[in-house]
């Protein structure tokens, strides 16, 4: 942690260490307020020849010196610390995913109760989950062993029992991980580091089980009881093994490590940090998404509760040809309003397999690309929220008036509802011509109910200020606001379905020097223009069977946001329905895209 005083901060220098790109930008205080100011990348050199992360990170400092007008780098190659002038910097913090980032398996005696509870500490520290190890996972011992050995891992994570219970299940998975001897991915003199957040009672036994061979964590049970989960004991612990195991371990980044002035984080759970902060500080529940070219992560906050999970074959470029084959060409197609040919959309995907850095030249092939991202969203979102539950296993009090909806644990915590503000990142989203398009792609795949703020990030920023907020969470908070949102606009979307044509709310929109108001029949899409710096005070009457967040046909009065693209009123009734008919489908989706105008007349 830093021991500098938060108040004598003034230039703040922070990396991103990607595995392509390490991206460094330079915050500083302007008119006694933290801004962005200048951004610089290079590439990774994780590894040969540099085989050292810390030449291009100081690569990527160098161009931001240079456009700062600012000396960052001393001849010798090193940070200037403190600022002085126009030298140097007061902090300097970093993320990091280069080499893959952290790769972790865990394992747990039930598969849908602890071991469930396992991969949500794994994935809320950052993690990729290569496999999960259960009692109830239906393969042989022998074949989880052989998995166990052929995966190399950077750690392991071993949970089940809750405290007091029986200790035989969960000692059975620790002697099944023991023998197979897992050789982690960095260092051959390298002790596998195993974490132990399972029942205290079987604690002593698993010390036996492991020889010193495994670097062995013990820490609090993550399912003490049945109803409550603490994961937060053993994401710290995954963070620390992840700095002086993996990272240490790592190219160069032993010296990265003596340069930062906090613990270097792996990237999505940085992201996963600031969104939890701004959650927390406004008090409202947040989804953020980031979508790459191999993999997409879908971050959520509700009522507190954070989780985060990687849809690690759904992706733009390398995952795309996964991305068809889970949707099905026809669900892709529906987001496409004008005729194309099957035969050439399967060359456009294998190109793109081929040539993952190419961006879209023709508007066929940006109206494809953006097809494409919109399931490939609505399906990373449908994964997220199946994990995104309740605890399974818990019997949960039952009321008369619960009886009808009651279900025994494991529902949803996601509500579109109750979604206060969406957030996009990841390239097909943050780089759409038009803002209107990111716009549109998050509200056709995350289809948001009642009033919510649509952003996106402006130069994928968050991971920096994930850290950030570790050292000095107003700076972080202040940069958020102002230069790493753009706010896009606020989408009004009544939940409920009814018949094209009939009327389905009205509304009433009163802003300075600005009044509408009017009727949108069942179906119907509409944009009103609204400035970022606007509010507007907005009254929705839903008709019978529609509700915009107050209930079925009740009138509800929001104040609004306004953003880049504006207001969105949208009628087309959740969930989204479609024809049977591609002609019909293709005439009503060209109605939609006008409406937004989405893309050039053809």
């Amino acid at each position: 942690m830093s021991h500098l005083d938060p108040d004598r901060i003034n230039v703040i220098l922070a990396t991103d260490c990607g595995s392509t790109t390490t991206k460094a930008i330079l915050i500083e205080k302007v008119d006694g307020h933290y801004r962005q100011t200048f951004r610089g990348e290079a590439p990774t050199t994780v590894e040969e020849p540099a085989a050292d992360v810390t030449v291009g990170v100081i690569n990527a400092v160098t161009e931001v010196g240079e456009l700062a007008g600012r000396r960052l780098v001393d001849e010798q190659g090193r940070l200037i610390r403190p600022a002085a002038g126009h030298d140097g910097c007061d902090i300097y913090i970093s993320t990091s995913s280069a080499g893959g980032g952290l790769q972790m398996m865990v394992a747990g005696v039930v598969r849908e109760m602890t071991a469930a509870s396992a991969k949500r500490a794994a994935l809320g520290a950052g993690a990729i989950v290569m496999d999960v190890i259960a009692s109830n996972d239906r393969r042989l011992p022998h074949q989880q062993i052989q998995r166990i050995r052929e995966l190399r891992p950077d750690m392991i994570l071993i949970s089940g029992g809750t405290d007091g219970g029986t200790t035989t299940h969960v000692v059975k998975i620790a002697e099944l991980i023991a023998p197979a001897k897992p050789q982690p991915r960095f260092g051959s003199k390298y002790r596998m580091p195993i974490i132990y957040a399972g029942n205290k009672d079987a604690a002593p036994l698993i010390e036996k089980t492991f020889d010193d061979s495994f670097a062995l964590s013990i820490v609090p049970n993550l399912r003490p009881v049945l109803e409550r989960e603490n994961l937060g004991p053993a994401r710290d612990r995954i963070h620390d093994l992840f700095l002086e195991h993996v990272m240490a371990h790592a190219p160069g980044y032993d010296k990265l490590m003596s340069w930062v002035d906090a613990p270097i984080m792996p990237t999505p759970g940085a992201v996963g940090n600031i969104l939890q902060t701004i959650a927390e500080r406004q008090g409202i529940n947040v989804v953020g998404v980031d979508i790459g070219g191999a993999t997409t992560d879908v971050f959520s906050v509700f009522d507190g509760t954070f989780n985060r999970t990687v849809s690690a074959n759904l992706g733009m470029s390398y995952s795309i040809s996964n991305v068809c084959a889970e949707a099905t060409l026809p669900r892709i197609l529906r987001w496409v309003h004008f005729d194309m040919d099957e035969r050439e959309l399967r060359n456009r995907v294998k190109n793109k397999m081929i040539r993952p850095t190419t961006i879209p030249q023709t508007l066929e092939a940006l109206v494809f690309e953006q097809a494409v991202a919109r399931e490939a969203l609505r399906l990373a979102y449908a994964q997220h929220k199946e994990f995104a539950t309740t605890l399974k296993g818990v019997q949960q009090q039952r009321t008369v008036g619960d009886t009808f909806s009651q279900q025994v644990g494991g529902q949803t915590i996601v509500d579109e509802m109750k979604l206060d503000l969406l957030v996009a990142s990841g390239g097909v989203l943050s780089h759409a011509p038009r803002m209107q398009q990111t716009a549109a792609m998050l509200i056709d795949a995350f289809q948001p109910e009642g009033f919510t703020t649509l952003a996106k990030d402006s130069i994928f920023m968050m991971p920096h200020l994930g850290v950030l907020a570790q050292v000095h969470a107003q700076a972080a908070l202040e940069v958020f606001e102002r230069d790493c949102l753009i706010y896009l606009g606020t989408c009004i979307a009544p939940r409920g379905t009814g018949k094209p044509g009939k009327p389905c709310f009205q509304y009433l929109v009163e802003a300075e020097g600005f009044r509408d108001e009017g009727e949108m029949a069942f179906g119907e899409l509409k944009r009103l223009p609204l400035e970022p710096d606007q509010t507007a005070r907005v009254t929705v009457r839903p008709a019978r069977g529609f509700d915009v967040g107050a209930g079925p046909g009740k009138e509800l009065t929001r104040e609004v946001k306004g953003g880049t693209v504006g207001l969105i009123l949208d009628a087309r009734g959740r969930p989204l329905q479609f024809g049977d008919d591609p002609a019909a489908t293709r005439q009503q989706v060209a109605q939609w895209y006008a409406a937004l105008d989405l893309y050039p007349q053809r």
